[in-house]
């Protein structure tokens, strides 16, 4: 469940408190974040996957709060880390590109041969 919003990182930007789809936070009157309903938490990582400035941490609990340190979360490079490991921000590899099981392939028929003419 979201356990942090470093208050160092966060721009204010407002878009975790719009894709929350349990309405997990209010913003205070700067701006910032508040995490005011933990428990409503579905640990969807929506919110860390769509912050611009990686200032969210979602332990992977979905059933009891954790104790979290920001600077300690920041040294491992886990403080904001999901959308490095789905490849969202610029400079960062899309993990449909790297994709290699073949799922799709089992579920789709083969693409029909292009004509050429």
């Amino acid at each position: 469940m979201i356990e942090l919003v470093s208050e160092e990182k966060c721009i204010t930007c407002g878009i975790c408190v719009k894709v929350c789809p349990t309405f997990v936070f209010d913003a205070d009157d700067s701006g910032l974040p508040v995490i005011a309903r933990q428990e409503d938490c579905q640990t969807c990582f929506v919110c860390e996957a769509h912050c611009p400035a990686d200032a969210l941490y979602v332990a992977p609990y979905a059933d009891t709060p954790v104790t979290v340190d920001e600077a300690e979360l920041a040294a491992s490079g886990v403080l904001g880390s999901w959308r490095a490991t789905i490849g969202w921000g610029p400079g960062r590899t899309k993990l449909a590109s790297i994709d290699s099981t073949e799922f799709i392939n089992r579920i789709l028929p083969p693409r029909p041969q292009q004509r050429t003419y």
